[in-house]
């Protein structure tokens, strides 16, 4: 039995790479129309941005002179009450209101390894500012009892002074997440020209590593996801894209911004779930209602949703400006991951 081989003619080879050579460009064509798409939702999304209203009292988050001579001449109040007043106790009262709860995240993407893998969030904490070591220590003991595989830190580690980070010493050392222990950096961590580096080597010296435009990946039980991190909104320089640069994928991606407002960045680009702080949840609400607005888009506690990304806004544990909360009580949420697969 006798076999033939085909061979193409010379004809024929051409109009083969002819094919090819536009199979090829029409696929560049798709992946720039995708990337100008992208550009274009990020564009639009940062337009909408800048025209919505301002945040509005005077811890709202906005970038001004007034803002700062307020947030300064409320630490010191602060400062002066905790001898004239009964603040710490009342704080302490108030932390006794704690809120522990366990949240689901839903994961679109994302490897059975990853499911039921939990995240410790601790956002807001204004160390300094009725929040001495003791409660630290306290905290962090009830964190540990609850056995984060992941601790997260959403930023407002202290209130005003670097110092204020030495009260963290003890605490710190209760912690030990498998995962390990991850922060960004929140405005007050920034205010008054502090040395964010400093902020980072303390941090880092006690066993939290710092995403600032960072990010890592992390594993359990051979999968992964991608954790990012960015600089504070307001008093930093946010870069999603440095943070994302080690990303792939297929694997998803949890980001933590300290403000909320950066979530139509992170919506645009594909993130799966933000976790953030900032809001205080209002600190003090009547009615549903507080004098003091930190979102330009109502991004004020709990979770939304926008273009299939997921946000979640923590109330957070410490206090600012007035050494109590109404309505809006401190929070330590406990996520739980589920996956599809």
């Amino acid at each position: 039995m006798t076999g033939t081989k085909s061979r193409l003619s010379d004809g024929e080879l051409e109009q083969e790479n002819d094919l090819q050579e536009s199979a090829e460009a029409l696929s560049q064509a798709a992946r720039d129309l995708d990337e100008k798409v992208r550009l274009e939702t990020l564009a639009e999304r940062l337009l909408e941005r800048r025209r919505a209203p301002e945040p509005r009292g005077p811890i709202s988050g906005r970038r001004t002179g007034l803002r700062r001579l307020v947030a300064r001449a409320t630490a010191r109040i602060n400062q002066f009450a905790d001898f004239v007043l009964p603040s710490r106790p009342l704080h302490r009262l108030l932390l006794r209101g704690l809120e522990v709860e366990e949240k689901e995240i839903h994961l679109s993407r994302g490897a059975a390894g990853l499911d039921g893998l939990r995240i410790a969030f601790i956002s807001d904490v204004h160390a300094g500012s009725c929040m001495n070591a003791e409660d630290l220590v306290r905290l962090f003991t009830k964190v540990a009892e609850l056995k984060p595989d992941l601790v997260c830190f959403g930023g407002d580690l202290i209130n005003t002074r670097e110092r204020e980070l030495l009260l963290f010493r003890e605490a710190l050392a209760m912690l030990d997440a498998p995962l390990g222990q991850y922060a960004v950096p929140g405005n007050h961590d920034h205010f008054w020209g502090q040395d964010i580096g400093l902020w980072e080597a303390f941090l880092q010296e006690h066993g939290v590593r710092v995403l600032n435009n960072a990010g890592a990946r992390i594993e359990r039980d051979g999968d992964t996801f991608w954790l990012a991190g960015v600089d504070d909104l307001t008093e930093g320089v946010p870069d999603l894209e440095v943070a994302l640069s080690g990303a792939r994928e297929d694997e998803p991606i949890l980001l933590l911004s300290h403000h909320p407002d950066f979530f139509y960045e992170a919506a645009a680009v594909g993130v799966d779930v933000q976790l953030s702080g900032h809001t205080h949840g209002g600190q003090v609400k009547l009615f549903g209602w507080s004098a003091v607005r930190h979102s330009r888009f109502g991004w004020h506690e709990g979770s939304y949703e926008l273009e299939g990304s997921q946000l979640y806004v923590g109330r957070g544990l410490g206090v600012t400006f007035l050494p109590m909360r109404l309505g809006a009580s401190p929070e330590l949420p406990i996520f739980v991951l589920r996956t599809l697969a």
